[in-house]
């Protein structure tokens, strides 16, 4: 609720809406970005669901904090990875900044920076997170391959 004046009508309407469903959630979002051609797509609170939860891709999503130091380390090797599947017409690999933007599904949770998970397009609702591995371009490859649900190059050709 952000109204510009408050009292108890303003209340009791927005209550009244609650209770009807009208109301739609106030999502923190950093601008829809004009140009997502690039082989990082970026992804923003307002348009996490049209991209990660978009049933007709697979989504490698990196959480990351501007600030962070593991995250600019990863930057790099994100971008290599990005360029590496950018003719995958069933592959997405997208990062977001989890600090300027809300996470709008509860299933993908992040603790700390960078947290990295892989969105099958036949689960959404169950995220693979990508740990215990090195985050290098080997290592986040294999991880993709292990899960894809469709490439169109085969094993034997990396």
């Amino acid at each position: 609720m952000e109204p510009e004046e408050f009292d108890s009508d303003v209340l009791k309407d927005f209550v009244l809406a609650f209770k009807k469903g009208k109301l739609k959630p106030i999502v923190k979002s950093q601008p829809v970005p004009k140009n997502n051609k690039g082989p990082v797509k970026v992804v923003v609170g307002k348009t996490f669901d049209t991209i990660v939860m978009d049933p007709k891709n697979d989504v490698l999503i990196e959480f990351y904090a501007p600030w962070c130091g593991h995250c600019k380390k990863l930057e790099p090797v994100y971008n290599e990875l990005g360029k590496k599947y950018k003719n995958e017409k069933n592959l997405i690999i997208a990062k977001m900044d989890a600090t300027a933007n809300d996470v709008t599904n509860d299933h993908y949770k992040v603790e700390g920076f960078p947290t990295i998970y892989f969105a099958p397009k036949d689960k959404k609702n169950n995220p693979i997170k990508f740990e215990g591995g090195d985050r290098d371009l080997e290592h986040l490859s294999k991880f993709i391959e292990e899960h894809a649900t469709k490439l169109s190059r085969t094993k034997e050709e990396l």
